[in-house]
């Protein structure tokens, strides 16, 4: 049951289309959606049954505010720039997956042909993408046969062996008007628009004069430009034959979950699929169109001449939206082609779907089952403490983050442990829990479902006191205890402190597991890094000549202290030292007594 103030505002909610924003217990938004109708579409995920995924999002939905449109297409538009705008984790995210080759004409004054995996909104003209790197770099090699536009990045004060080969027209010390780049500009241009077989035509009746004339050399070389082409462009199979370039979408709708499959045809080609799948939240239909929207955001997604879909209610909509011819093919090829889309998504969404709902039990799942052993609110966001020091020398402490079961290393911290008299280990976790609850409360950061400290009942108290007495949060505590072989043994919880039951091959003992370990990693490595530098220091502290940099230098090159000091003056050189300073640094270290690091 909702509270009785969500009740009043579903009760009030205008028939109008228009966006809606869910919002958790924390104010967070978690989902933007779009609607015809606000009032059936919002009250519509507070009745009847969902499935698993969709029960989840709703379990967490503590308030919604909503913004009326005048349309249901003004909706659309406003909906990607909410999802833009607050990253909602329950919205459609598109992966960030390998980035395709193109080749790009620059805008300079001398241009470059280069092959970039970055489109970039500046005077250049990009054609691609490629489906690898060596497709693109076959293909640049061909058209540095043909035009001849310069090769290096900045421009020398002599010719260099390109223009000999006939390769580069040597701006660096000859004048090219611009009329000249213009014309090989168009020439390129024309040939990756599909052109290659006119401007194979054209070389091949230029090889027939240079015969006709006796230029033996250069009818040769117009038959090696023709051969490359051939070899280069025409060895692949053509899918269509007016070399028009176009994105082909289709999707597959199974159990809640939604795979969409884009087919990159250029210049007749399939060159390329990107395969994207996700979970639904509402209808196919509206949830494609908000895909097709954040596609076409990514600045490596170029708009073809023409987008092929399975289906639309609005054609012309979606080539105003879009600024691209948009079709649902009826028949043919090009129908064909939308149909084999289709069916890829079909096969992958069954092929991949147990390993969604095994990925989905290990980490939700997980979630899940810690909250209701533990009596708690599923526990969504899990911040984990540990501390480390050697009798309280360089004694630090580190936080990882668990979002949904999973690491979220972007918001790992590390801290150095100020206040805390060595080696007192509550007061150390009294202190770093103290200041990263301040920092959250002070900057608005979003607050823990559950907070896990590395250690027994002492730990947990010295972090409740902070956490509940001093900063009055109300988020729970809880406690990993080790057992003699160092592995998680139990978990503990309450007021008193009592161990929670937990079976051993359970999920979320396993997540428990999981949790414990990354962040004795993260605290081990950085206490190990501030030791060799701490190390380091101390060991070299008071040699005049060797400041901070040269410290590095050596610890780089050596690998450890115990190295550097076993090390004679030549070794020592040869990490880039100056000979009078690394056999002062030798000397250094033969009047210490060699130490077990």
């Amino acid at each position: 049951m909702k509270s009785q103030m969500m009740q009043h505002k579903l009760a009030v909610l205008p028939d109008q289309p228009g966006c809606y924003l869910m919002k958790d217990r924390q104010g967070t938004i978690i989902y933007v959606g779009k609607a015809k109708v606000l009032k059936n579409r919002v009250r519509s995920y507070f009745t009847g049954s969902h499935d698993t995924k969709t029960q989840r999002l709703v379990n967490e939905i503590e308030d919604f505010e909503y913004i009326v449109t005048s349309s249901d297409k003004e909706a659309l538009i406003l909906e990607l720039t909410l999802i833009k705008k607050h990253d909602p984790k329950y919205n459609i995210r598109l992966k960030d997956n390998k980035t395709y080759p193109y080749l790009k004409i620059t805008g300079e004054r001398h241009p470059k042909l280069v092959i970039t995996r970055q489109v970039k909104k500046d005077k250049g003209k990009y054609f691609g993408p490629y489906p690898n790197a060596y497709a693109a770099s076959e293909t640049k090699k061909l058209l540095d046969r043909l035009y001849p536009l310069r090769k290096c990045h900045t421009m020398p004060d002599r010719v260099c062996l390109y223009y000999h080969l006939g390769q580069c027209l040597a701006p660096c010390v000859k004048p090219v008007e611009k009329d000249t780049y213009r014309e090989m500009i168009d020439g390129i241009s024309r040939f990756l628009n599909g052109g290659f077989r006119e401007v194979k035509q054209e070389l091949t009746e230029k090889m027939s004069e240079a015969a006709e004339n006796l230029e033996f050399e250069r009818a040769k070389e117009y038959r090696d430009q023709i051969s490359h082409i051939e070899s280069v462009m025409e060895k692949q199979k053509m899918a269509m034959n007016d070399f028009t370039n176009r994105d082909v979408f289709a999707y597959a709708v199974d159990k809640g979950w939604m795979c969409v499959q884009v087919f990159f045809v250029r210049q007749g080609k399939l060159i390329e699929r990107e395969v994207s799948m996700f979970p639904l939240y509402r209808d196919p239909e509206e949830e494609f169109l908000t895909f097709l929207g954040q596609f076409y955001e990514k600045p490596d997604h170029i708009k073809p001449n023409e987008i092929l879909l399975q289906e639309a209610e609005d054609e012309e909509f979606l080539k105003e939206w879009l600024g691209a011819k948009v079709l649902v093919p009826q028949r043919g090829k090009k129908k064909d082609l939308v149909l084999l889309a289709r069916k890829n998504a079909e096969i992958a969404i069954k092929e991949k779907f147990q390993l969604l709902e095994r990925q989905e039990e290990r980490t939700v799942g997980a979630c899940n089952e810690l909250g209701e052993a533990m009596n708690i609110h599923t526990p969504l966001r899990i911040e984990a403490f540990d501390n480390s020091h050697i009798q309280g020398a360089d004694a630090v402490s580190a936080m990882v983050v668990f979002i949904d079961g999973k690491p979220s290393k972007k918001d790992y911290r590390k801290y150095k442990t100020r206040s805390a008299q060595k080696p007192d280990d509550y007061a150390a976790m009294r202190e770093v829990v103290r200041r990263r609850y301040s920092r959250v409360l002070k900057d608005g950061l979003p607050l823990p479902d559950l907070i896990i400290i590395d250690g027994g009942k002492g730990q947990i108290e010295s972090a409740r006191e902070i956490v509940e007495d001093e900063l009055g949060l109300d988020i729970p505590i809880a406690g990993l205890a080790k057992d003699a072989k160092h592995q998680t043994s139990q978990l503990l919880y309450g007021n008193p402190v009592e161990m929670v039951e937990l079976k051993r091959t359970s999920e979320a003992f396993y997540l428990l597991q999981r949790i414990q370990d990354e962040v004795h990693r993260f605290v081990i490595t950085f206490h190990r890094q501030l030791r060799g530098k701490n190390s380091i220091q101390s060991a070299l502290d008071g040699l005049q000549g060797v400041g901070p940099k040269r410290k590095q230098q050596l610890l780089k090159h050596f690998g450890s202290v115990r190295k550097i000091k076993e090390a004679n003056a030549g070794e020592i050189q040869q990490a880039g030292i100056p000979e009078k300073l690394a056999m002062e640094i030798e000397r250094h270290f033969k009047e210490q007594p060699l130490q077990q690091e």
